[in-house]
Order: structure tokens, then sequence, then C-alpha cells
């Protein structure tokens, strides 16, 4: 029993809670997300290139977990970032963001050869502080009100408490219990915060495991849900939602939060991946105008979408053409206004701003 907030959470329950939590309120939000997971699901497979939307989509989560954190980048920072941009300087807070893709990434890979694990989540947390993470084995650690550092919640302490309250953590991940997976994906989210396990890392971790977790339950193939950009618009509902179950056991609230937050974000995602699906098939009808008959027009528009700063090497790496010929066909396309040409110091890239500029607007909305 929780019996304050100066208090560690030792006696943690595990799940399942012994309240009710599939409530008719919730089962039909469940509905109304599954049915939108789908949808998105199934666009994202009847796409030429699925990976492209796997290059883009983990950046604008990378981009918005660490925002939660009070970590702020811009989309335009990041994908110079990611497209190794030559003569780019890179921010620490577009490191630690980049950092967050890669962690995805390490647990996506992961899954191909075993279910989610606790080991899974170290590995994770190990990749996004860029040295190894290990369990909490001091005490001190407690989550504070951002404003005036008022205590809020002490998490359990001691490394062989929390191991074994991750234990029962990892149990649940894969138990017959009957429940829906997005109910699951939400209270072992509130569960795997509560616990706190590491010293840093903890929410974004947190938010890597939910996209896995909705890839290993089989309803999604790619993790291309932008889950933390309706986090980062709610933040406050977020938090408050987390500690009214540790303080008042209101389940009910938590997953319908959570599990609404899937079915907005899939429904949003849906709507971005057509968008850039037609902003796709324009440039590939462009490159079949302005470029011999011998440019590869559907695999040049995929390289070109696989992020919007595009170099000649990304032609090139693609198997597509020689340095002399990409460097003439990227030319050709600036010059045809689908491309703009930018200078950095001696190299030249080009930016897809039709691209950039639907990242950018779908963000801000």
């Amino acid at each position: 029993m929780w019996t304050g907030p100066d208090v560690p959470y030792q006696d943690l329950p595990p799940l399942p809670p012994s309240t009710q939590v599939e409530t008719p309120a919730v089962l039909k939000e469940v509905i109304a997300a599954s049915r939108a997971l789908a949808a998105l699901d199934q666009a994202v497979r009847r796409l030429p290139d699925p990976t492209m939307l796997v290059h883009l989509l983990p950046v604008l989560e990378a981009q918005a977990s660490s925002e939660i954190e009070n970590v702020v980048t811009t989309n335009d920072e990041l994908f110079r970032a990611a497209a190794d941009m030559p003569d780019t300087r890179t921010s620490p807070a577009v490191k630690e963001a980049l950092r967050y893709r890669r962690a995805l990434w390490v647990g996506f890979d992961s899954l191909q050869t075993r279910p989610l694990t606790s080991g899974t989540a170290l590995e994770i947390c190990s990749e996004l502080q860029g040295r190894t993470a290990t369990l909490r084995n001091q005490p001190g650690t407690y989550i504070g009100n951002p404003v005036n550092r008022e205590r809020i919640y002490t998490p359990p302490e001691g490394a062989d408490v929390i191991a074994e309250h991750l234990s029962g953590w990892e149990r649940f991940l894969h138990a017959d219990s009957g429940f829906d997976p997005l109910v699951v994906m939400a209270m072992q989210h509130y569960q795997f915060e509560a616990i706190h396990p590491f010293f840093d890392g903890n929410g974004r971790t947190g938010r890597v495991i939910n996209l896995l977790l909705l890839v290993e339950k089989g309803l999604l193939e790619q993790p291309v849900l932008y889950l933390s950009g309706h986090i980062v618009r709610t933040k406050d509902e977020y938090y408050s939602r987390l500690r009214a179950v540790t303080a008042q056991d209101d389940w009910q609230g938590w997953i319908l939060y959570m599990v609404g937050a899937v079915g907005a974000t899939a429904r949003w995602t849906l709507s971005l991946v057509e968008v850039i699906e037609g902003l796709r098939r324009e440039a590939e009808d462009a490159i079949r105008r302005h470029l011999p008959a011998q440019a590869p027009a559907s695999d040049l528009a995929r390289v070109l979408f696989a992020q919007p700063y595009v170099r000649i090497e990304a032609i090139v790496d693609a198997g597509l053409a020689k340095r002399q010929t990409a460097s003439k066909w990227l030319s050709v396309l600036a010059q045809h206004d689908v491309l703009e040409r930018q200078q950095l110091g001696r190299s030249v890239v080009y930016l897809n701003r039709a691209l950039l500029d639907t990242l950018a607007e779908a963000t801000d909305r």
C-alpha cells in the first residue's frame, strides 16, 4: 500500500491489479484504437518501401520523447544530424535525441531473436545513456515537481527489491492473462515507470518499450507510431494519470488515457503516411519527366524520401548510379524545384523541402 510521496514504494503491487480494468468504457476505447492501429499497419505494409517511414518516424518519435524530458531540438537539427551532414555541429540535445532512435532500433532488432525482457530494457537504457546502465543500488531517487521540486513519488529502493519488481513486470508481459494487448501495454508502462529501475532514462526507456510491445504483440509490423508526440501535447495529463494510479488506484483513467493516445496517434500517423506517400508519387512522376529514361524513378524517389536531407552518397550507396551520374540527377531535380540545393562548407547537399515542411507542419498540429 502506498503511504505517501516521501516513502519508497517497496511493496508496489504486482500486475495485474486486483480491480476490474477492462470496463465497458475501456473496451470501447480498445476497439477504436485497435481499428486505427490495424489501418495504419495495413497502410504501411502496402507502401512500395515501408523502410522509408522506418527512417523518418523514429526521428520524430526521438524528438518528442526527448522533449517530454525537456530536451528540446528541432526537426531540421535532427534530420541534419541523422543524415550526417558535413560541417554540421551536433548539439548535446540532438545527440541525446538520436540516441533514442538508436535505442529503438537496438530493441527492435532484439525482437528478432528473443522476446521483451528486463534485459532488453537494460540494453535500451544503456544505448540512451551512451554507457552501460545498471539497476539503482543507492537510496535518494525520487520524482519531483518540475516547478517547485516538491517530492511527489519515491520509487522502490535497493537493487534486490528493484530486480524482484522487474521480474514480476517481465512475467506479466508474457503471461496468458487474457487482457487485450493495448491494456497490457498501458498497465506495464505504469508499472515500469513506478519501478523506475535505472538512475536515468526510465521515461524514455519505457516509451521505447511501448512501441516494441505493440510490435511483439503483432499490432504493428514496424515501430512507426508517433506515440510520444501525443504525450508531449498532453504531458500534464500523462503525469497526473500516472500519479492517480499510485495514489488512488485509478487504473481506468490511466488505461483510457494510454489506449486513447494510441488510437489518436495511429490516426494521426496514418494521415501523415498518406500525405508523404502522395508526395513520393509526385516526386516519382517528376523524376520520369526530367531525368533520362534509364534513371530508376521508383527507387530514386524512395531514397529522396528516406530523410529530408539527401547526399550524393545516398544514391551511390543504394546502388542506383555512380557518383557523377547521381550528382547530375540531383542537380537536374534541383533545377526543376523537386529538391533544394544547399552548400555546406565545401559540400553540396539537397533538401527535400516538401518532405521537411510536411513533417514540421504535422508535428506542430
